[in-house]
């Protein structure tokens, strides 16, 4: 009998599971943790990289703008991937290739050697998150899936918020290099304990490879994740490329990408099973995750600057006053998912949405003079609005396929995040330049401006929230499930 079934047929939803599913969801939660602390690390050593390899900044960026692309290739396939190939060599393979280029990066004696590293690092946690997701999916009832799902929240919260600060510290007293090599045993601990205890989850199953649908997919989001990323910095002047170029390219690419998959699918040989937009729940669970997320990074990029370049504070600071708000939302997690569990998502989506959206109009009040109190309490409140919505969103949109589709699902929704992530960032720093650069030209100072600019893209940030929920109170009270079995574990 499969965990679902066993749950709906009348198990105790708060029986404890099998000490092979906290392990098979146990170590990718340590993983990832670590993979994603790691990609938020770089920015901020963005400066010393600059001085010891002796690049210019638009290059340095490419260890951030890399990372983000070879993500954008990655997630796509991993539905493919993860039908293809058993969980445990899933994830041997993504903490193999990060452990590989956490290593590589450390020791890195040339910018190019370092770009790699971080490639060959983006590889591997874009697979852990989309393999995280499904084994949460095929090994847990669905009456606990929302708190388990919880897990996840704070993985997604709380390892960008630790970033600056963790990075903030070590560059403080340490090397670079330390950024990578002190998580490295962490990395190290994770691939051997998963190689000794890791089981299988399901059966792998010989799904045709598409090469053409894996070219459409790097040339689609590889060029509108590229582009969107290019907007902020056009907006600055600073581009090489003018993002209309990567954003037609990849627009076409996406299209026909989209034909072809409406195509495969028909066989089952889909390399994203586009048959997850049928489930309405699925659909507007996505929309709403966009908006939180878009918010939620576009927040990241410009609460730093405003700290730093506004209110002069150093970079540990800046990491100390953000930290409040990811831990918040990463300590909401389990409650939430628990209240998920028992009463669905709608009950906690809609406040969710609304406290978010309050959060972010609190932010467009933010100026010169803010004290930093008022600062850290906007963030925390937006931060738990956002953790509000986040976990139900999750649970209800995968919970509401196919399990047959839960590997496409995940895929999808780690693949749009990516892009959402993009877009937020994209117009906040684009809405804040536009308006600072007008600001000045009115007569004001660059500290005026620049916190007039950030005054405006909050504002805008709130209009998102206000979409946000507008779209959740189309989200249904109860969790979708599937009727499919749980997968057996081997």
């Amino acid at each position: 009998m499969g965990l679902a079934e066993a749950t709906e047929g009348g198990a105790p939803a708060d029986e404890a599971m099998p000490r092979h599913v906290k392990i098979a969801i146990g170590l990718p939660i340590m993983a990832a943790f670590v993979m994603i602390l790691n990609e938020t690390v770089m920015s901020v050593a963005l400066p010393k990289l600059m001085d010891e390899f002796s690049v210019n900044a638009s290059s340095a960026q490419w260890l951030t703008t890399g990372y983000l692309l070879t993500m954008a290739v990655v997630i796509p396939t991993s539905g493919l991937i993860l039908q293809r190939f058993t969980t445990r060599a899933v994830f041997l393979s993504a903490t193999s290739l990060f452990a590989a280029g956490t290593l590589l990066a450390g020791i890195a004696p040339a910018f190019g050697v370092l770009l790699v590293a971080r490639v060959i690092q983006a590889s591997g946690t874009a697979l852990i998150l989309p393999l995280l997701m499904t084994t949460i999916m095929t090994l847990v009832p669905a009456a606990r899936r929302g708190r388990t799902m919880g897990l996840v929240t704070i993985v997604i919260a709380v390892a960008p918020a630790v970033g600056p600060t963790f990075s903030g510290l070590i560059l403080k007293s340490l090397s670079w290099r330390w950024l990578f090599l002190s998580v490295l045993p962490i990395a190290v601990l994770a691939l051997v304990v998963g190689a000794v205890m890791v089981r299988n989850a399901g059966e792998p199953k010989p799904v045709r490879f598409d090469p053409l649908s894996v070219l459409l997919s790097a040339v689609a989001f590889g060029g509108l994740i590229y582009g969107l990323s290019a907007i902020g910095e056009s907006a600055a002047g600073h581009t090489p490329v003018p993002p209309a170029v990567p954003l037609v390219v990849g627009a076409v690419a996406l299209a026909l990408f989209v034909l072809r998959q409406m195509r495969l699918q028909r066989d089952d040989a889909a390399l994203l099973d586009l048959r997850t937009f049928r489930t309405r729940s699925f659909v507007v669970g996505i929309i709403v995750l966009l908006f939180a997320m878009a918010a939620l990074f576009g927040a990241l990029i410009l609460l730093p600057l405003y700290l730093q370049n506004v209110r002069d504070l150093s970079t540990l600071k800046t990491g100390l006053t953000l930290l409040p708000g990811g831990l918040a939302m990463g300590l909401c997690g389990p409650v939430v998912g628990r209240l998920a569990d028992r009463f669905g998502p709608r009950p906690l989506v809609i406040p969710g949405t609304m406290i978010m959206a309050a959060g972010l109009g609190m932010m467009g009040a933010i100026d010169l003079h803010t004290h930093i109190a008022y600062v850290i309490t906007t963030h925390v409140l937006t931060c738990i609005g956002i953790g509000f919505a986040m976990t139900p969103l999750m649970t209800s949109a995968l919970g509401s396929l196919d399990a047959h589709l839960y590997s496409h699902g995940s895929a999808i929704l780690n693949t749009l995040q990516q892009f959402s992530g993009a877009a937020g960032t994209a117009l906040f720093v684009t809405v804040m330049t536009k308006s600072a650069n007008s600001s000045a030209d009115s007569g004001a100072t660059s500290v005026e401006a620049q916190a007039t600019g950030i005054q405006d893209a909050f504002l805008w940030g709130a209009g998102l929230g206000i979409l946000a929920v507008a779209v959740s109170f189309l989200v249904r009270g109860t969790n979708g499930s599937s009727k499919m079995e749980a997968a057996p574990v081997h």
